[in-house]
Parts: C-alpha cells; structure tokens; sequence
C-alpha cells in the first residue's frame, strides 16, 4: 500500500492558443479547432518558418492592475490568470489560517525572452541608464512563480523549474510530492511560457527544428503523421491547484480526478535529440506507473508528447511499445499539440489539464491532421475526431531538451 497522503485536483485554469479558461480549451480540444495560423505578431519575411499558434484575444487587465500589466513579462501574465481561474474554479480562499500551507511551483523552459529582446534594444541603441529596473525581474523565470504567490498571498513552499519542454510537468509532479509526504496542503501549479518572439522563434528555425509548412498551417502541426516534418511553436499557461484528498473533503471542494503517479529520468544522450529507441522516455513511463502502482493495462489513455517531429513521435510510439508491449495497441494515443502547437515549458501542464478532463469526462480528444500513416508509428492516435470510451487512468508525458522526462499518471476520484 503506497505511503503518504492522497492528492486530488480540485482546480483548473488556462490560456491556450484555442481559448482562454479551461471549459473554452475544452470544448475546442474536442471539436478538433486548430489554433495554428501565420504569425502576427513580428514579420517573418527573413524566417523559414512563419507560421505559430498565438494566444489571441487575451487581456491581461482582467486579472492584473494595468500598472502590473504594462511592465511584467508576457508568460507572467498568462501564469497570473491562469492561477486565478485555477484558485476561483476550486472555490479556494487564500486566508491567513491556510497560507503557510499553500504554495506555488510554476514551470518554464524561457521566461521572459520578450522582455529581454525589448531591453537590448533600447541598451544598444539609447543606453544602459535607459533599461528598466524591472528588466532582470520580469525576465526571470522563477518570477511567475512569485509573482502568482505575491497575487494570491500564498506563502508555502515557492519554486520555479525549468526543463525545457518538461518543465510544466516536472513542477506538477514536484508539487504533487510536496502534498503526499505532508508538507503543503494546496499547491498552485504548472508551467507558462510565451516565447513566440523574434529571437525565441529565430533560434528554433536556424535549429531546423520548426514546420516550414507555410502554405497550410492548419495542417502544420500533424503528430505521428508520415508527413510530419517540424514542430509548430505555441504559448500560453496551464495552472492547476492540487490538493490532499483530507483538505478537499474537508473544505468540501469539487474533485476533478486523483493524481497517483509520478515518474523522471534523463536520458544522457544528446542535448536535443530524443535517446534511441525512446529509451529515456520508457523509464519515466515506468517510473510513474510503479509510483501510481498502476499495471499497463489499468491505462486507456495517453496524453502524448507528440510534437511532430521525426524523431520524436517514432521513440515516443517505440517507448509506449516497450512499456505497454501488446497493451499498446488499445491504447487511445492524443496529441494535443497538433491543435495548440507546443508551448515548450507550459506544454505539460495545459496538457495535464487534458488529461484531467479526459478522465473526468471520458472523453479522449484527437490527433489531428493524421492523413497518412508511418509504419513506424503505428499506434491509435485517435485520428482526426474525438473518441468517447471510459477512461479509468491516464498518463501525461513530458520530454525536454537536454534528456529531461516527466511523466504524470492520474486516475478517476473514488472514495
């Protein structure tokens, strides 16, 4: 029998290139609504790739005072309101009796790039005395983490990790643990990034590592597909508040799901390229089934990495192999990605969120744009349209540049 207390989602909230707040994101998700379309945001006349999934339509005035909103980094925003949805959908009151025992863990693989790439410019061209003083604060990453704990006055345990593209899901899974061995009751949690910038954008296309697919980026993004050739960069933040089973029941809170599992490794392979065979990949995987002590077959559902490239989509259907063997096959396999692109450090976390609602809804979203099939990746990615079909457990996988894997395994609430 596993140790230690019991963790429960009790609150979701999120700004995604599909919509804002988590009944929006859903009922996109499932319809299958593509957020990829050419960038607005710079000129991308001297980029290979131009084309992104951008957040539109956001206003950070609705969560932040318009004094805060003009000088912070743009992820800081979208942790900020993402946080705030979270702790309002948990019915949660922040007070001076639970605060030492609320804390914050918010992922992100860049930070505040845009904010760097503004204060260079005005360094090189009117000088140093011309740079905010705000410059260094809102361009760290650790500052969505503190700035949400300034917000919501939370003061337990305060943290920021940054794993690339895992980051998101290593800070739920770190939060998660924080709560099982007891020493938090609530953790506001996830990952915000908002790197679409000219820089952020220039380093992955000269990486070779984007879809140069310009003349149809609705169908840019297509994981597992045959022919995928680049992944589609997104933005945004995924924020969820977890809970001990005692506190949620206690203070009679809504519960989404239950988080069991938790499952890291590195790879030690290459600083960007997957470990052969998906090898990192399926020790996570089993890592975070032995912790959920979970079986494969008890799993229905992957929330897939899947970020169409080659190389990952091919270790990631090969890691799923090893892991599950002939289980593998019934597996339901979604790509999120293929809608909302990836949103590098904030990417686990707002798919997290889908894998929460999966669960709750039973309702597995789908991979879309899946046309022609890879015989190396010959999985059921769910093609095209979501599935309904009973989702008793579900796994959530992370995999970031420099070999860092997380993977989060959670299952249905049941007394």
């Amino acid at each position: 029998m596993k140790e230690g207390k019991r963790v429960v989602i009790t609150g979701m909230g999120c700004v995604t290139p599909i919509g804002t707040g988590k009944d929006v994101f859903w009922k996109n998700l499932i319809e299958g609504k593509n957020g990829v379309t050419k960038i607005t945001f710079f000129d991308t006349t001297d980029y290979d790739s131009k084309l992104a999934a951008e957040v539109k339509d956001f206003d950070p005035s609705l969560y932040m005072e318009k004094k805060d909103v003009r000088r912070v980094s743009r992820f800081i925003q979208f942790a900020v309101a993402s946080s705030k949805m979270a702790v309002d959908d948990a019915g949660l009151s922040i007070t001076p009796e639970n605060a030492d025992r609320t804390g914050v863990i918010i992922g992100s693989g860049i930070g505040g790039i845009g904010f760097l790439e503004q204060q260079c410019r005005i360094l090189f061209e009117k000088g140093p005395s011309k740079c905010s003083p705000f410059m260094v604060p809102y361009m760290i990453n650790d500052m969505a983490a503190g700035q949400v704990s300034i917000y919501l006055g939370a003061k337990g345990p305060n943290s920021c990790i940054t794993t690339a593209c895992a980051s998101g899901s290593h800070s739920i899974g770190d939060a998660f643990k924080i709560i099982e061995r007891g020493d938090a009751d609530i953790m506001i949690s996830g990952g915000a990034e908002a790197s679409i910038t000219p820089l952020g954008f220039a380093g992955f296309c000269s990486a070779g590592a984007l879809s140069t697919r310009n003349d149809e980026p609705e169908k840019a993004s297509r994981p597992f597909d045959a022919q995928r050739e680049g992944f589609v960069m997104g933005e945004g933040a995924g924020i969820v508040i977890l809970e001990s089973l005692e506190n949620a029941i206690k203070r009679k809170a809504k519960i989404y799901a239950e988080i069991i599992g938790y499952g890291m490794s590195g790879d030690a392979n290459h600083i960007t390229a997957p470990a052969p065979g998906g090898e990192g990949a399926a020790r996570a995987i089993k890592a975070a089934l032995k912790d959920a002590e979970l079986k494969p077959q008890d799993i229905d559902h992957i929330n897939a990495h899947g970020t169409s490239t080659k190389l990952n989509d091919k270790f990631e259907t090969m890691a799923l192999k090893t892991v599950f063997g002939e289980h593998a096959k019934k597996l339901a396999i979604s790509s999120n990605k293929s809608m909302i692109g990836h949103s590098l450090g904030a990417a686990g976390a707002i798919e997290f969120i889908a894998t929460v609602l999966a669960v709750q809804n039973d309702i597995v979203p789908p991979t879309i744009n899946y046309e022609f099939p890879d015989p190396e990746c010959d999985l059921d990615y769910v093609p095209n349209k979501a599935r309904k079909m009973p989702v008793r457990a579900a796994v959530s996988e992370s995999f970031g540049f420099g070999g860092h894997n997380a993977v989060l395994a959670v299952k249905k609430y049941k007394m």
